[in-house]
């Protein structure tokens, strides 16, 4: 058996944490990108939303997670109870989850659905990759916004699609391989070819940003709707 070794260092993140919405229950925030939603193994890779947050309200967790590069809206709750009530939400994907992302070069149609399974293997880590025999059921959708161009340093053009991506299941990486397997990856994406292309070496950033978060609150039972503009 295969032992996975996590060598990834992250670099050290200086945007804060912006929160959006507090009361007893629940945080809403923005998580910028750059900064792991956990705490890492190694020591040096202790600063995550969760570190920072627990300092400020002792007894939250973590209801779900952001990949390290991308921003967004996450949902913290503040005691164990609310954890179960809204990660029951989260199995019985009655949360909608919406993205917005920039992708590399044109997309054909302007709306579709990427519907390929998503498996773990250890000797690719931290990659996973589509695998219709051990795979999980992973379904994205998505719907193309704007078709444009961005001026390189060369003076040439390079084609992007700004796009709306929905996850219908919550696979890890998801978005990330279903946009490489439609030949468009998202800009900035080193594991998925989004550094691959000429003129994308130098992206600041993954272009992958949370934007709405749909859900009930476990405990008013509000429908809560949550939005945070993209920054990119």
């Amino acid at each position: 058996m295969s032992t996975i070794i996590d060598t990834f260092i992250a670099p050290q993140c200086l945007e804060e944490i912006e929160i959006l919405y507090q009361d007893d229950h629940l945080l809403l925030i923005n998580k910028p990108a750059g900064l792991l939603s956990l705490s890492g193994k190694n020591p040096r890779n202790l600063d995550s939303v969760h570190h920072r947050l627990v300092k400020l309200f002792p007894g939250c967790t973590l209801v779900h997670r952001l990949d390290f590069g991308t921003s967004g809206l996450m949902v913290i709750a503040r005691n164990k109870a609310i954890n179960a009530a809204i990660c029951q939400q989260f199995s019985q994907r009655s949360v909608t989850k919406i993205y917005r992302a920039l992708l590399c070069g044109h997309l054909h149609d302007d709306e579709g659905v990427i519907d390929a399974p998503i498996a773990k293997d250890p000797t690719l880590f931290p990659l996973m990759s589509i695998c219709p025999i051990n795979g999980k059921p992973a379904r994205s959708r998505y719907q193309v916004i704007e078709r444009t161009h961005h001026l390189l340093e060369d003076k040439t053009f390079m084609p992007l699609t700004r796009v709306e991506l929905t996850p219908e299941t919550g696979r890890t990486h998801q978005l990330r391989i279903h946009c490489q397997l439609l030949g468009h990856p998202i800009l900035g994406c080193d594991l998925y070819g989004g550094l691959m292309l000429a003129g994308t070496e130098h992206t600041p950033r993954l272009m992958l940003h949370a934007s709405e978060l749909k859900f009930v609150h476990p405990v008013s039972g509000e429908c809560m709707n949550a939005k945070c503009a993209c920054p990119f």
